[in-house]
């Protein structure tokens, strides 16, 4: 009894409980570290397209108010790939473009083709930058409640062995609860390191959309500016 004893306290590692899980607890655990292994990806894909972001959307807001024309910014910007504000600029530009080529005379269609240009970009970068956020959340809601159910199925499979080998000496039945635990600490440090992520990525996501909605406005105000300017003098001289 002694020896038997020895034998399942020298298992007790996280290598020898893993190995002595049965498949379906097994398979729990892969799936969580699976799990945490795309949560920390995302995390660093999060975090270094976010500071991308930021630093986009600060070096255009200095372009942009530094006093260079709009046709000048729009002819750089137009033929490079753009996003944030720069994309932004670029649609109600090219809407803006558009219309007066083929003669606009409506002031408040014209505006309002503008701001519906730059909502649909702004919806667009919002999504980009919001994407693969709902992993998280559902790692970080779902994972603990996943370790529990490797737990509970781990626990059940020892209370079985136990009564079958009729042994309930604490040595025999530690490594049994140890491994069905392990479940849980797995579900939890997957579930953690996501909620936090979502978390900040979130409140992140919610700052930059923040100000290119406050850019949108501002360029809506300033083209409607431009638009009273070109077409008033139209409609006076009909």
């Amino acid at each position: 009894m002694e020896q038997v004893g020895l034998e399942a306290a020298g298992s007790v590692t996280l290598w020898g409980l893993f190995m002595q899980a049965g498949f379906v607890v097994k398979l729990v655990m892969l799936g969580l570290i699976a799990a945490s292994v795309w949560t920390w990806a995302i995390v660093v894909d999060k975090t270094v397209t976010y500071g991308k972001a930021r630093r986009q959307l600060d070096s255009f807001e200095q372009v942009f108010w530094s006093g260079q024309s709009l046709e000048e910014l729009y002819r750089t910007l137009s033929d490079r790939q753009t996003s944030g504000m720069s994309a932004i600029f670029v649609a109600a530009m090219r809407e803006w473009k558009k219309s007066f080529e083929r003669g606009a005379r409506s002031p408040i269609g014209l505006q309002m083709r503008i701001d519906r240009a730059m909502d649909v970009t702004l919806s667009r970068e919002s999504e980009t930058l919001e994407a693969r956020l709902g992993s998280l959340a559902t790692i970080g809601s779902a994972a603990p409640f996943v370790g529990l159910f490797g737990t509970v199925v781990g626990i059940m499979t020892s209370f079985q062995a136990i009564a079958g080998s009729k042994q309930t000496s604490l040595a025999v039945v530690a490594p049994g609860i140890a491994e069905a635990l392990l479940a849980t600490a797995i579900g939890l440090l997957a579930a953690i390191p996501a909620v936090i992520a979502y978390n900040k990525f979130s409140a992140d996501a919610g700052k930059l959309t923040a100000r290119m909605e406050g850019f949108a406005d501002e360029f809506s105000a300033i083209l409607s500016r431009q638009i009273d300017e070109k077409l008033q003098p139209r409609a006076a001289a009909q």
